[in-house]
């Protein structure tokens, strides 16, 4: 926390009130003071005075990154847990994140304020940009979350601690970072909703974090899309029945449908361009006729695959995208050749054998694609 003189003492009373009332674990406080000028670190010594389960730690860098990597790596507890100094998320939500992570279902629990079930009050300028950003999550990286910002998060320590080491985020884009690397390499989110005011005493800045946030993505989908953000984590426990005496089926191997899949779906985008070009053609010259098909073919490709093949193999959608840019670059130069070559050499070989030489040219590509899709969408195991 930064400069949180004012709220920190009604904060740390109302927050160990409750844990002491009616929270069932063993718990500790842990008071982070990024850097204050004020008298925060005073404050926060007369609460550990006042309370023993309060500890004190102070970071002389400033960034909320910093401050809950260095608590979480430093913690000896199995379940690491943090919430904003104002309190602005209902502490009843308490019990119901840290549970799926004491029964081993979850490795990471959120709290989110745009999960249907929550109860929020805040202002239209923070509503909008929250849910403008976390759209932008769901539709480029295809998170399962809702809501990467709530400051109510918690996670099994041991689970964490490897990923805690590869986020570079210092600052805001911590919580985004960290979740989306978490995602990426496996590991389970448990969403809570929760009930959430907004206190207008705030110390985050929307456009300085805005930009903080827009610039951590493209830096992390570079990462993604270079295998960069593989790591070796604990992988959850083995799948099993209660039933001593159960007849289980035999396990099936996702790695095959998905494959399939994306075969089918890579002929059914090359038949789907024959029509189109051909329907182009009749009031188009060639090589616009070339482009509007593949716009179109490669429009239902990508959008197919983003609902049945690579999101389920767990990889983030913006390289999807990256890919499909690149593939339809190289799918538009391949064809073009192709116009120009066969108007230059055969004027007059007529729209049949053009129609045909460049679905040819199509099918070849695709056969290209289908036998990278190995490299690119499993570069993890399943």
């Amino acid at each position: 926390m930064l400069n949180e003189e004012r709220s920190l003492p009604g904060c740390v009373r109302t927050l160990h009130s409750f844990l002491d009332g009616s929270f069932p674990l063993s718990w500790r406080i842990t008071i982070l003071d990024n850097d204050s000028t004020d008298g925060t670190w005073r404050v926060a010594h007369d609460l550990a005075e006042q309370f023993p389960e309060v500890r004190p730690v102070r970071l002389p860098v400033r960034g909320k990154g910093a401050a809950l990597k260095a608590a979480w790596c430093d913690s000896t507890a199995e379940i690491v847990a943090y919430m904003d100094a104002d309190l602005s998320t209902g502490l009843d939500a308490l019990l119901p994140l840290v549970a799926p992570l004491i029964s081993g279902q979850s490795e990471i629990a959120i709290g989110s304020r745009l999960n249907p079930h929550s109860r929020i009050r805040r202002g239209l300028k923070r509503e909008l940009v929250s849910r403008a950003y976390n759209g932008l999550l769901r539709y480029g990286f295809g998170v399962s979350f809702s809501d990467a910002q709530c400051g109510f998060k918690a996670a099994r320590t041991e689970a964490v601690r490897p990923l805690l080491e590869r986020v570079r985020s210092q600052g805001w884009f911590f919580d985004t970072e960290f979740l989306l690397l978490a995602e990426y390499n496996g590991l389970r989110v448990h969403e809570v909703p929760v009930d959430w005011v907004e206190d207008v005493d705030s110390r985050v800045r929307i456009a300085r974090a805005s930009w903080e946030n827009l610039t951590g993505l493209a830096r992390l989908a570079g990462t993604m899309a270079t295998g960069r953000a593989d790591l070796r984590l604990p992988r959850p426990r083995e799948l099993r029945t209660a039933h001593p005496d159960a007849i289980l089926a035999r396990p099936r191997s996702a790695r095959l449908p998905k494959v399939a899949a994306f075969g089918v779906i890579g002929a059914i985008s090359t038949l789907l361009y024959v029509p189109l070009y051909v329907a182009l053609r009749s009031v188009w010259p060639a090589l616009a006729a070339n482009f509007g098909a593949l716009v179109l073919a490669g429009l239902f490709n990508t959008e197919a695959n983003r609902r049945w093949t690579f999101n389920r193999a767990g990889g983030p959608l913006v390289v999807l995208h990256l890919k499909a840019a690149t593939l339809f670059a190289a799918s538009f130069a391949v064809t073009t050749a192709e116009v120009v070559v066969l108007h230059l050499t055969a004027p007059h070989a007529g729209k049949v054998v053009e129609v045909v030489l460049l679905g040819l040219g199509q099918l070849c590509i695709t056969v290209l694609r289908y036998i990278g899709f190995d490299r690119w969408v499993f570069r993890r195991k399943d």
